[in-house]
């Protein structure tokens, strides 16, 4: 990554300015207009900003377990090419981490993956990774959710802006996470989100983020959780706590880079875009190279560029090609996640996952900008051609 942000001089200028001339920087009305503003361009009803998207992981699960709708021990499905905190949330909360298997066609979850996990396990929620950019296919999978009474949620931190036939990815699930971390498609240093049209799940959203207080609820919504705990003055309001929380807050600086960002999103992902067609046609030609499966996604928000090879010995070529060439390389996110540290440590029942051991063993991925030049490009298309 060259810069922390798209239209970098411009957007660190107009972050000075506002610094300087901002009330205040902790949560504020900035946080707010960006909520706002964000769920217009998901096409969600309501948007809940976080410090992280790790953040905003971890509250979606909190929030549900808070509202009953799952508890301690529930069997809760993940992709198994994920990154950490997709997963970690669920271990922590008492949960019972059950890994689905990817198809390295589509680098995700696809409908006969998840039908698979079913024959051997229940599951009470599927929280699925919309990996790198792709998806699986999310309409198929809400189908079975909804046939099987699963939660489906959506970890769409890596595919903002892909769309399918059938809607925009992270609007299949009763809630979805972003991240604005840097490198993500649009950046706020750190900072995440979680999107629903849930106005239950709002509410305990909002709670949750903030040490399990009401101050951030409408006045209609403060009425309602303080008659029911028999709340009877602001005074006793201000440090009364209602479930459990963290303090998950972003800062109004989060709020005016995801404003200063969101401008620029649309351009971010036509030229990431542009950029991977450029990619493909090659790893199309090249028979040492698997051609990715999108034929049910009709736009696709390109993350980055990966590449999966037919065998880890090729593998390894390419990785010289590339480390040769000094261009930055990243595994395939965390790999197949059985094989990390700390899932063996906390979760001791193993799957057979063939595709994401394929994927965990044959590919690999590096960065798709919109600041690359077209000598970025000629260079990272010579490292995929067959020599």
């Amino acid at each position: 990554m060259k810069n922390a942000f798209l239209n970098e001089y411009e957007t660190r200028k107009s972050l000075a300015e506002f610094v300087l001339r901002a009330p205040r920087l902790s949560m504020d009305s900035k946080c707010v207009e960006f909520e706002i503003e964000f769920s217009k361009y998901q096409h969600r009803n309501h948007s809940v900003l976080y410090n992280s998207g790790a953040s905003a992981n971890l509250a979606i699960l909190q929030a549900l377990k808070n509202m009953g709708k799952i508890k301690e021990g529930d069997a809760i499905g993940f992709s198994a090419v994920t990154w950490s905190t997709n997963t970690m949330p669920i271990i922590q909360l008492g949960f019972n981490a059950v890994p689905i298997d990817c198809d390295p066609t589509t680098l995700n979850i696809m409908s006969h993956n998840l039908l698979d996990s079913l024959k051997i396990e229940k599951l009470s929620v599927l929280f699925i990774t919309n990996a790198l950019g792709f998806t699986g296919d999310l309409d198929t999978i809400k189908k079975i959710c909804d046939e099987n009474k699963i939660i489906l949620l959506e970890d769409n931190c890596e595919a903002l802006g892909t769309e399918l036939p059938q809607g925009r990815a992270g609007n299949f699930g009763l809630a979805s996470s972003f991240s604005f971390f840097v490198a993500h498609h649009m950046s706020t240093i750190e900072g995440g989100m979680v999107c629903t049209d849930n106005e239950d799940l709002l509410e305990m959203l909002k709670i949750v983020r903030a040490n399990g207080w009401d101050r951030n609820l409408s006045a209609v919504q403060q009425r309602k959780w303080r008659l029911k705990y028999g709340i009877k003055s602001e005074f006793d309001a201000k440090y009364t706590f209602y479930d459990l929380a963290f303090n998950l807050r972003p800062t109004e600086i989060t709020g005016f880079l995801g404003l200063e960002q969101l401008k620029y999103l649309h351009e971010n992902v036509s030229v990431r875009y542009n950029n991977y067609l450029r990619f493909e046609k090659i790893i199309k030609d090249n028979p040492d190279l698997i051609l990715l499966d999108r034929s049910h996604i009709s736009l696709l928000s390109s993350f980055c560029l990966p590449v999966l090879c037919k065998s880890p010995i090729l593998k390894q070529k390419y990785l010289d090609q590339f480390s040769g060439a000094g261009i930055e390389i990243r595994p395939m996110i965390a790999g197949n996640m059985q094989r990390q540290p700390f899932f063996s440590k906390y979760v001791k029942k193993i799957y057979e996952l063939h595709g994401s051991d394929f994927i965990h063993e044959c590919g690999f991925y590096s960065g798709n900008y919109p600041e690359l030049s077209e000598a970025d490009i000629e260079i990272i298309s010579s490292c995929l051609q067959k020599y």
